[in-house]
């Protein structure tokens, strides 16, 4: 069986920074698309960033230039930089991962969830 771990969330002022990991546990063969979602208050679920296995990544038009996706095969960890935090990233954060955990059987994984919360 596969878990992701995630960890990194907090409360910061507007301005600063916090870094979002996502551990996945288990057996991993490989993983393949790796995704960071947010969700505030009252809102749907959205995609923040995401990275393809190539490295291709896209990023919500909001945190542009301010969040950055990367990922540590080696340690089967994806990682969330995000810098310059607003009020509106507040949210919590999900990462999802698709995992290779037996050949050829690729399943979708989705972390706990951890709170940001950027206030002055």
């Amino acid at each position: 069986q596969v878990q992701l771990v995630e960890s990194g969330g907090g409360s910061v002022q507007p301005g600063g920074s916090l870094r979002l990991s996502c551990a996945a546990s288990g057996t991993v063969i490989s993983i393949g698309r790796m995704g960071w979602y947010r969700q505030a208050p009252g809102k749907q679920r959205e995609l923040v960033a995401d990275m393809l296995s190539t490295g291709n990544t896209n990023y919500l038009d909001s945190v542009k230039g301010r969040f950055s996706i990367s990922r540590d095969n080696a340690k089967n960890t994806g990682y969330l930089q995000m810098n310059s935090l607003k009020p509106d990233d507040t949210a919590v954060y999900y990462c999802k991962l698709i995992i290779e955990s037996s050949r050829l059987t690729w399943n979708e994984y989705w972390g706990q969830g951890t709170q940001v919360t950027v206030s002055s």
